[in-house]
Order: C-alpha cells, then structure tokens, then sequence
C-alpha cells in the first residue's frame, strides 16, 4: 500500500473529522484527501488571526471554493490570551489551545491536525495542548513524514501546494520573551512580502529581535544583494518602522531557521 492508500484507509476509519487547515501544505493536502473520500463527513475550520499571513487565509478559501469544503471561518481568540501574548518559550501550547478549545466549541466532531511523523522529534509545545483536546493525526497514524505528505500532493497534481516552503505564523519572527503584538504582525508580513518581491529569494523572514530587526535571506541571496537593492529596502523598511514605532536597528543576516525562538528562555 501507499502512503496515499494507508492515509485514505485512517481517514475512512474516522469516518469524519473537524480539520484544523493554516493554509500550510500539511493541512491543506489532509483536508483535500478528505474532501475526496466518498460517505465520510469532514469539515473544514481555518482561524483568522494576525499570526496567519494574508496569503494563507486566501489560499485556504480558494480551495475551499475549488475543492467543495465545507469551511468554518473562526477566531481562535489567541489574542485575548496574557499567557499568548507574553510570548514564552511554550507559546504555541497556549496558540493551539485557543484554537482546538475553539474548533471544539464549534463542533462534536473529532478534531484533526496536519502533524506528520517529522514534528514529533522536534520541540512541539503544541502536540501537548493537542493531546489535551483528543486530536487525532491522521499522518501520524499513517506513519507519513513530511516529504511523503510533499510527495502526495504531487502525485494529485497540487504542484501549488507541494512546493510550498514552510511557513510558520508571523509570532514566530518575535523573539522568545518580547510580547506578540498585531501592529507588529502587520508589520512583518508587509516586509517579507516587500522583499520577496524585490530580490530572488526563497526564504524571507523579518525577525523582531530585542536590540534588532533583522532580515534574513538564504545564503545565495544575501550574497546576490546588490548595495543599491540594499539600501532601497533599507529605506523602505526603516520607513515602515518609524510608522509602527518600531526603534531598532534594522540588519540584513543569513537565515536561520527558528532563530528568534530562545529555547534557552526555558532555563532562565
């Protein structure tokens, strides 16, 4: 059997579910299998928040519209959270709490998640609230790894969503211990929306750092940046800075993935 094969049999055991999709190719690839298997009864939920780019929403109501979902539109109310928005290194124990504690308020259904086989060996506070809330991961069940869920959405011609590159919240360019605001949000996604259109770059991520705003770019971009495309973002971003308040020094780094998450804020 398949990876796709042994998904669709899980999915069928279930019968149903509430599926959580972020606009991510984890979620949105669960959801279209779903979508595709007769005599079941999955709905869609997808929360509106700051934390969740613009792009992200609009892609999952395009599916939506194109696959025939069922979809709930939801605020999971995170923001209304003092322990979301204070940012510890937990913070998405307390995002995933809002959202499944949402969903489930919404729904008797069985909530489900986009999570494969590959988070669980990484630091996933969220996996913690959802095992609170009962959620089940069908990728899990099925024993599927993040390049099998890629690997499925090629084989059913979701090239749109198979190359999609990670795309983890706004909240997570916040480093560990500075309160997550939504202006700063805003902020945020309008730079690496800005730049990523400005250079050839992969990965784009402005990080909110507690003596900097730094923009990092994958190696061959940073090395590709001319001084003259330099300082027109320079100017444009310090611009967009002045107008959220934002007095920092603005920086131009090489990537780092997660590098405004301070794991060592667990310790002290």
């Amino acid at each position: 059997m398949t990876d796709l094969d042994i998904l669709e049999a899980v999915l069928k055991n279930l019968g149903g579910g509430a599926i959580a999709v972020s606009g991510g190719v984890d979620s949105m690839t669960l959801a279209t299998v779903a979508g595709h298997i007769p005599n079941t009864n999955f709905e869609m939920f997808h929360a509106l928040s700051p934390a969740v780019p613009a792009h992200a929403t609009a892609r999952v109501r395009d599916f939506a519209k194109r696959e025939g979902w069922r979809l709930r539109e939801i605020i999971a109310g995170e923001f209304d959270d003092p322990s979301y928005r204070a940012n510890p290194v937990n913070r998405c124990f307390y995002c995933k709490t809002n959202l499944y504690g949402t969903v489930s308020a919404h729904t008797n259904k069985t909530v489900l998640s986009g999570t494969n086989t590959d988070d669980l060996s990484d630091y996933r506070p969220g996996l913690d609230a959802a095992r609170d809330h009962d959620v089940c991961h069908p990728y899990v069940e099925a024993g599927i790894s993040k390049a099998g869920v890629r690997a499925i959405a090629r084989y059913l011609s979701l090239i749109d969503l198979a190359d999609l590159p990670a795309a983890p919240c706004l909240s997570s360019r916040v480093e560990t211990g500075l309160r997550i605001e939504s202006n700063q949000l805003t902020f945020i996604d309008a730079v690496e929306k800005y730049v990523a259109r400005h250079i050839s770059a992969h990965t784009v991520r402005c990080r909110i750092r507690k003596n900097e705003v730094a923009i990092e770019l994958e190696a061959g971009a940073l090395q590709a940046l001319e001084q003259a495309t330099a300082n027109h973002l320079r100017d444009v971003i310090e611009n967009m800075m002045r107008t959220e308040s934002i007095a920092k020094p603005l920086s131009f780094k090489l990537y780092r993935m997660g590098s405004a998450f301070l794991h060592k804020a667990v310790d002290g």
